[in-house]
């Protein structure tokens, strides 16, 4: 029986995340912003919440993901897995009380910080995984870095590519430094989950128009991060680009020197 832990496992895909990873007999602990949906979480599962457990933490902030990880270690020394779901989508000009734009904070950084503090309980692990979801951006794709991670006057258009890029980056710094750790990135698809209600209205009225056109099931989203979770006949680092296709995954192969950069900024964001 593994523990796993999913961040953003109260609502949308890590709900259903923690669904499919129960049914096949694990533990899973859920990290999520609200406690009223947690406990919510919690309750839907029936007879399987005796193997699940909830915390609820502020990973948009560096203090937040210090205690959830203080938290998490104080009850838990070994972790099999961390399945990261969480996510923010806004194109506003706002930032965090670190002064860091939310959508870098979230979607990136707090999957970073939140991991490295957790590598002692995953090293106890015989073969600890960590995946993260993101929109559709392969490891391929060109980004330019040169505003990561100010991100000063934060633009959508500009600045999603190179914040969803270092999820990739540190997936192959994750494989690379520490031994037996397979990490991987994966696609969440187009799933109507809550995410959708930070959007710009454009968005959201576009996606109630076209949803069931281009709308993915929250099931099929959540097919690969739990295969890649749970199984580990793939080599990392990896890159899942279509929902619901497990056996289709490319390798993550990248700039070393701009991966140790990404690197080196987080560490001294985060002290991690």
């Amino acid at each position: 029986m593994k523990t796993i832990l999913i961040a953003g496992g109260n609502s949308g895909i890590g709900r259903q995340a923690a669904r499919d990873v129960l049914a096949r007999g694990h533990r899973v602990i859920l990290l999520g912003r609200s406690q009223t949906k947690g406990e919510a979480a919690l309750a839907a599962l029936g007879a399987a919440a005796e193997r699940a457990s909830f915390l609820a933490a502020d990973l948009s902030t560096h203090d937040g993901v210090r205690d959830a990880a203080r938290r998490i270690l104080d009850t838990h020394d070994h972790l099999d897995a961390v399945l990261h779901t969480t996510g923010v989508l806004t194109t506003e000009e706002s930032r965090t009380t670190d002064g860091l734009h939310p959508f870098f904070a979230v979607n990136y950084l707090s999957r970073y910080h939140l991991t490295q503090l957790l590598l002692p309980a995953l090293r106890s692990s015989r073969q600890p995984r960590v995946v993260m979801m993101t929109a559709a951006v392969a490891p391929t794709d060109k980004a330019d870095f040169a505003r990561f991670p100010r991100f000063e006057s934060f633009s959508f258009g500009r600045d999603r590519k190179p914040v969803q890029l270092a999820n990739h980056h540190y997936a192959a710094h994750l494989t690379r430094t520490e031994s037996g750790l397979a990490a991987a990135v994966v696609n969440a698809g187009s799933p109507k989950t809550d995410i959708l209600r930070a959007a710009p209205a454009s968005m959201r009225i576009g996606a109630k128009i076209l949803g069931p056109l281009i709308f993915d099931s929250i099931e099929k989203a959540a097919h690969n991060p739990v295969e890649a979770t749970l199984r580990d006949d793939w080599e990392a680092p990896a890159y899942w680009g279509k929902p619901g296709s497990f056996d289709q995954r490319t390798p993550i192969i990248l700039d070393a020197t701009t991966t140790q950069h990404l690197m080196d900024t987080s560490r001294t964001l985060t002290d991690a």
